[in-house]
């Protein structure tokens, strides 16, 4: 019998031990195995019989005709090493890759970001975006570089986000009037009884765009030659403005129209019965006579001129005016800063534009 015929017989002998060991470790009875049979029951045993039989049974001795048989079938079964290796190249490519991301991962991980911005910057930023929604993140940069304020796009987006007001379709009326009003005055009549219960007439110009008192004039009798007097007066060397409102009363005569007209004026007139039109005069010509005539007993034409030409005097260069902002018609020359340089906002075409500087 040749060598065939013995590996038959020894695989019988494995088979049957297979068996035998199959049957043992059903009744948890473990017994001494060899290497190929021991690894043939381990295939149909439970986890629960394994680890009861790794704990009692020991290392399975291995004949030479054991090491034989695996010989035999290594050659038989080629790929065996590659399932004894186990580091495989796909696996050594695949930790490569994976180390690429994380060292990309570690080398783009996101740093400590910009330096806030102080809040005096921020407030400014806001305050940019409430006067200008028509300005994007650019131009608002532009203005902070004009004063010496370096800020990314990026954060000038971030904090006008929820400050900006919706862009208007056009320019208020507030604004209309405000561009138009340094070319406006307007003039009116305040009568004024004496001591003696005569009657004095009180004539003044204002300016609309300073609420500037140009000029006053008293006279008991207002004709129409006095009047366009009055007017010559408050318009010396070429001052004038381009509009000059007014109401309809008698005294505006035709004298009047031509000194208007010669001096290039055009008259506005008022509609009847609507004297909120020259709703500037009126309100000046109540506080005069509120503030002033209320307290004061008008003795005649001279004593009336001096105390509405002082009182004029301290309107213009002393009271502060509510609707310039507290400012004064006719301001003094502003005094340099002493100490760090605030931020000026000069309106520009009455408030549709605004220009920043640092104060002086």
């Amino acid at each position: 019998m040749g060598f065939s015929g013995q590996c038959c017989r020894r695989l019988r002998g494995i088979a049957g031990g297979l068996r035998r060991a199959l049957g043992a470790s059903l009744r948890a009875r473990p017994l001494a195995l060899t290497h190929a049979t021991g690894t043939g029951a381990d295939v149909v045993r439970s986890r629960a019989q394994l680890l009861v039989l790794r704990r009692s049974v020991k290392r399975p001795v291995v004949t030479a005709a054991d090491r034989a048989l695996l010989v035999l079938l290594a050659g038989r079964v080629r790929p065996w090493r590659q399932a004894l290796l186990l580091v495989q190249p796909e696996t050594l490519l695949r930790w490569h890759r994976a180390g690429f991301r994380s060292c990309w991962r570690w080398q783009s991980r996101p740093g400590p970001g910009r330096p806030p911005l102080p809040a005096e910057t921020i407030a400014l930023l806001r305050r940019l975006a409430t006067a200008h929604p028509r300005w994007g993140a650019a131009r608002s940069r532009g203005a902070l570089g004009k004063l010496g304020i370096r800020v990314a796009q990026r954060p000038i987006q971030t904090y006008r986000r929820g400050h900006r007001a919706p862009r208007p379709r056009g320019q208020t009326w507030a604004t209309f009037l405000r561009n138009h009003a340094p070319d406006s005055w307007a003039c009116d009549f305040l009568p004024v009884t004496d001591l003696l219960f005569r009657p004095l007439h009180a004539f003044f110009v204002i300016a609309h765009g300073s609420r500037r008192v140009v000029h006053v004039g008293v006279t008991c009798h207002p004709t129409d030659a006095w009047v366009a007097q009055q007017l010559r007066e408050a318009t010396p060397f070429g001052a004038r403005p381009r509009y000059l409102v007014r109401d309809r009363d008698s005294k505006y005569g035709p004298t009047f129209a031509r000194v208007a007209a010669a001096s290039g004026i055009t008259i506005l007139r008022t509609p009847p019965r609507t004297p909120q039109a020259n709703a500037v005069c009126e309100r000046f010509l109540g506080s005069v006579r509120r503030e002033c005539l209320d307290h004061v007993l008008v003795l005649g034409e001279r004593q009336l001129s001096r105390v509405l030409r002082e009182d004029v005097a301290y309107l213009n260069r002393a009271r502060p005016h509510q609707g310039l902002g507290q400012g004064l018609p006719a301001s003094p020359p502003e005094e340099l800063a002493r100490h760090a340089d605030p931020i000026d906002v000069l309106p520009v075409l009455g408030g549709l534009h605004h220009t920043y500087r640092r104060a002086a």
